[in-house]
């Protein structure tokens, strides 16, 4: 056993035809787990990807099989599908999640985790300096994160930043997300975790440019659906009592 900086982890990453980045960002977070956590998983979510993406994720298990597993999903269900599989599916203590596309700098976690110890915070989750992305997906991004504060008064700079750091009691807690096909996963957990008590805390995180593949969230039926469960969990909360 080592003296690292955390006890034990559960780390995850979502990837949906990821077949170009996967290996390459597991192989650079390894060595930073082994470094930082006594007891360690790695959970590989793959949302029905139709590249190669299972494949290079079993041939990276294989090195691992003792910390290293894998969710199939058979098709593509969304990412909030794949966040709730890495979620609910963690067996540690502390859970991370990131982003399988190479866009972090997985080293960072340690930033994440000094801020836990620091401010006893029950969620640490990242805000982008310098976000990597076209700037109309910014400004879509401000404006979605202006509605979520005026109707839920959740007050985050980044919600939708793909590196959060989480206690399991919070997930025991939270025990029904719903957003499975739109990009309001993030803000359901933020929104149902303040709402529960749980303190949250942020911290800065470095965002670099994707230099293979292409990103899929910005289609307009993801659009479409994030804003349909958002109206749909505010009209819960204040009406129904959820």
């Amino acid at each position: 056993m080592n003296s690292g900086l955390i006890n034990e982890i559960s780390v995850f990453f979502p990837c949906y035809n990821e077949e170009k980045n996967l290996e390459n960002t597991i192989n650079k977070a390894i060595p930073v787990i082994k470094e930082i956590a006594n007891n360690w998983e790695i959970i590989i979510v793959n949302d029905g990807s139709t590249d190669k993406t299972n494949i290079i994720a079993q041939k990276i298990q294989k090195l691992y099989p003792k910390n290293i597993s894998i969710i199939n999903h058979e098709n593509n269900r969304g990412y909030g599908a794949a966040l709730k599989s890495g979620l609910y599916n963690s067996k540690y203590e502390w859970i991370v999640f990131t982003d399988s596309d190479g866009q972090f700098d997985f080293s960072e976690i340690k930033k994440f985790i000094k801020k836990q110890k620091d401010t006893n915070s029950d969620i640490v989750i990242g805000y982008y300096l310098n976000r990597q992305v076209p700037k109309s997906t910014i400004f879509t991004s401000k404006i979605w994160e202006l509605i979520v504060s005026l109707l839920f008064d959740l007050r985050i700079t980044d919600i939708d930043c793909g590196f959060k750091l989480i206690n399991k009691k919070v997930i025991n807690k939270i025990t029904k997300l719903e957003a499975e096909r739109g990009a309001f996963i993030s803000s359901e957990f933020l929104i149902k975790a303040k709402k529960a008590g749980f303190k949250i805390n942020e911290i800065s995180v470095n965002h670099y440019p994707r230099t293979k593949g292409k990103s899929t969230g910005r289609d307009i039926k993801v659009i479409l659906k994030s804003f349909s469960d958002l109206f749909r969990l505010w009209f819960k909360i204040n009406f129904n009592h959820a």
